[in-house]
């Protein structure tokens, strides 16, 4: 099976140029990567001392961000690198001043791997979560790089641990040391002889757990929550999540404040979300001259304010899980204490199956559920409030991953 992985992994580098035609975000994909040689060693300086850190997307990004800040505190002469498979993360942090080299991942083959490495020369490295690539691990073991994973789940059904992919448990055992976020996980490890492993936690907690210290007022959502009406924020919502949500929302009889902040944020779907209200909309980018408390939805048409706009919850519906999109941060909501409504695709998410069973998280298949629970989450208030404790006290129990990453990696 190996083989035939390098087969595919070289005809996909091969066809690489035709896919910038197959979508925007594939274009991205494509162009990020054109002389990427050239972008990173700009970024690299010869007697340079480099923590290296691979994510897949956005999401990983972030599970690596506390780790990322303790170790520029407690090793401020090395530079930080950050590498991305996704455009959805690369394009997002590319400018990021708190980073000192930013780039994508080549395409995992041999030749890409070394070059790479021949670039960068990292002193140590951490991939986050999922990102497992045979052909870079073979080289890094080769140079003799400590290398973690960081925050891994594992499940019975990957390939890891199916006789076709012993290539890609191979690939695992690479690593000095695996830090998983469950037990299951570790378990399924340990039956499958990889020892070199950990609980470690979920590094997220720590990550959303920061956020609570931090200043996160907004004007603007100071001046459209100025009552006593419920705020219930949507947050990185899909259309599929959208038709639960909006005719509850737009019919209901109880007064509510609404932000809805859609994961995807085209112009053409903005206007679709406020042709499907009749109640008052205003979005993010027509504040300016607008009374906002004259409004009762606002659609957050800009990125990079959905955690703070959290802070002003009392109930928060997280987009992702009615679709096979992937359910998003259900953590930054929980930090703030308030309960969470998703949809039933969240089977692969630890941290939503562990707030579900303990009544923090409640999860939808339809609009007839959304509308029952929703409700009960608005009318009763003590409800709401018990079920938000609930999300708090569970972050709070479940920090210290960073910590226990650090006590044990080695430079």
């Amino acid at each position: 099976m190996k083989l035939v992985y390098q087969i595919l992994i070289h005809c996909t580098q091969l066809i690489l140029p035709a896919f910038r035609f197959i979508s925007p975000k594939l274009k991205l994909f494509v162009k990020g990567r054109t002389q990427w040689k050239q972008k990173l060693a700009a970024q690299v300086s010869e007697n340079d001392k480099i923590i290296w850190f691979h994510a897949a997307s956005l999401g990983e990004y972030e599970q690596a961000v506390p780790l990322i800040n303790r170790l520029k505190t407690s090793h401020p002469t090395y530079k930080i690198a950050v590498s991305f498979f996704s455009p959805s993360g690369y394009e997002v942090k590319k400018k990021d001043s708190k980073l000192d080299i930013i780039t994508y991942l080549p395409i995992d083959t041999p030749k890409n791997a070394k070059a790479f490495l021949d670039i960068l020369q990292p002193e140590i490295a951490f991939f986050i979560k999922y990102e497992i690539w045979p052909n870079f691990l073979d080289e890094i073991a080769k140079r003799d790089i400590k290398t973690y994973l960081v925050s891994g789940v594992f499940r019975e059904d990957q390939l890891y641990f199916k006789p076709l992919g012993r290539f890609m448990a191979e690939a695992l055992g690479k690593f000095n040391h695996i830090f998983v976020q469950n037990e299951d996980s570790l378990q399924l490890l340990k039956r499958h002889h990889f020892d070199n492993s950990s609980l470690s936690g979920d590094t997220r907690y720590d990550r959303v757990i920061s956020q609570l210290s931090m200043d996160n007022k907004l004007e603007f959502m100071e001046s459209f929550t100025d009552s006593d009406e419920p705020v219930v924020v949507f947050g990185s919502t899909w259309p599929e999540d959208e038709s639960l949500f909006l005719d509850v929302i737009d019919k209901a009889s109880f007064k509510i404040k609404v932000v809805i902040a859609p994961h995807q944020i085209k112009p053409i779907q903005i206007q679709k979300l406020k042709k499907a209200l009749t109640k008052k909309v205003i979005c993010y980018t027509e504040l300016k001259h607008n009374n906002l408390t004259d409004f009762d939805v606002l659609i957050v048409d800009t990125i990079g304010l959905l955690t703070k706009i959290y802070s002003y919850a009392d109930v928060a519906y997280v987009g992702g899980g009615m679709g096979n999109s992937g359910l998003h941060n259900i953590l930054e909501p929980a930090a703030f204490g308030i309960p969470i409504l998703i949809g039933d695709n969240f089977k692969n998410f630890p941290e939503a199956v562990s707030l579900r069973r303990l009544g923090g998280l409640f999860s939808v298949s339809n609009q007839t559920e959304f509308e029952k629970i929703f409700e009960k989450l608005i009318i009763n208030s003590t409800f709401r409030e018990k079920s938000g404790q609930i999300c708090g006290h569970s972050v709070n129990s479940e920090a210290g991953a960073t910590q226990h990453i650090l006590d044990k990696i080695e430079f």
